[in-house]
């Protein structure tokens, strides 16, 4: 299948938002546009949801996880607008399948490396409960084995992740995806496109903030510049100014994950006086600190792992979504059937 050619960029870097609503081309109906502006109104309160009350909320994994969840309802709202407009990938045009295809290789390939990431930030959880359990004890000889695994966990939390690294690539081709195959000859062609390109904005946003809290760099960040024209734009915009601009303050740190920085100030407090750096301690005094980082410790884990569970139901929902436009093209089956083919197998295999 051939590629669409990069002849001539667009002037609107994310595609042309008056194509939407110039007279030129197929004239959308009453009832096309009932079924575009609900899928957009959906999708501005999915992103009401991610703005977070406080500034302490971002970058959480809590807050991580329902953008995650909000992530995996976008893309599977997009399957249940192709079967609403009763498209059939038949009349697909060619670039909008080139589209879909490309895009959802390249999550694919974030989504593994999200998952590597998140396994990695797990493993140091054995090096940090060794700690806490030779910490149960008074014993010199048991301080010195926990600053040992205190160093170990130091050491591999900070040594990062080529994977998380080579996002930086990947983003840059997602960004230029965003710019809008044109429509010519079909208005309901024209309502999925429109409908896609709301979710693909959704989607690197939120991918980009993903690398950069894993990375600690502003590096792969993107500040998008969404026209006006979509009903969405003001809230996604007030969302991104909100994120990216935490992001930048807290870049250079040791982590800028609210959980993790938790567990480091704990082990900042804590490392100099079972070196026996600081002036001696009350063991009540002790136990706290060491009962803080038990806590922090734990409340760590239980967010890694259930954000990685989200992880892996985002990479499900864009591979089902992939395997089914792949199976209809082979079969000439509707993309629907195929969809939920590929979820009664998934059911199965879980």
């Amino acid at each position: 299948m051939s590629r669409a050619q990069d002849a001539n960029r667009s002037f609107f870097p994310f595609g042309n938002p008056f194509r939407m609503i110039s007279p030129k081309g197929p004239k959308i109906s009453s009832q096309l546009l009932l079924i575009l502006h609900a899928f957009e109104a959906t999708l501005e309160e999915r992103l009401k949801k991610l703005i977070p009350k406080s500034k302490d909320e971002i970058l959480s994994l809590s807050w991580m996880t329902l953008a995650m969840q909000a992530l995996c309802e976008s893309h599977n709202d997009i399957k249940t607008l192709i079967t609403e407009l009763e498209l059939p990938v038949h009349d697909w045009d060619e670039k909008w399948i080139d589209v879909y295809l490309d895009i959802s290789v390249k999550l694919l390939d974030i989504c593994i490396a999200f998952s590597s990431e998140l396994s990695r930030l797990n493993q140091g959880h054995l090096l940090l409960h060794c700690a806490l359990h030779n910490l149960g004890s008074s014993s010199s000889e048991q301080y010195v084995r926990a600053c040992s695994s205190l160093d170990g966990w130091k050491q591999h939390i900070g040594s990062g992740n080529p994977r998380i690294e080579k996002c930086g690539s990947i983003l840059d081709n997602l960004l230029r995806s965003l710019d809008l195959p044109k429509v010519k000859k079909s208005a309901k062609g024209k309502v999925l496109m429109q409908a896609m390109y709301g979710v693909k904005v959704q989607t690197v946003f939120l991918c980009s903030v993903f690398a950069a809290a894993f990375s600690g760099s502003t590096k792969n960040m993107s500040d998008l510049d969404v026209a006006d024209v979509y009903s969405w734009a003001p809230t996604f915009k007030s969302l991104q100014d909100l994120v990216n601009g935490e992001i930048r303050v807290r870049s250079g740190r040791f982590t800028i994950l609210n959980e993790l920085e938790v567990v480091d100030s704990s082990v900042k407090e804590l490392y100099p006086i079972i070196q026996g750096v600081s002036d001696a301690i009350e063991t009540e005094s002790l136990a706290k600190i060491v009962g803080e980082l038990g806590r922090a410790t734990e409340k760590l884990s239980q967010g890694l792992d259930l954000l990685t569970k989200e992880v892996d139901s985002f990479f499900q929902v864009v591979l089902t979504g992939r395997d089914a436009l792949l199976s209809s093209l082979r079969s000439g089956a509707t993309f629907i059937d195929s969809i939920q083919a590929g979820n009664r197998d998934a059911q199965i295999v879980n």
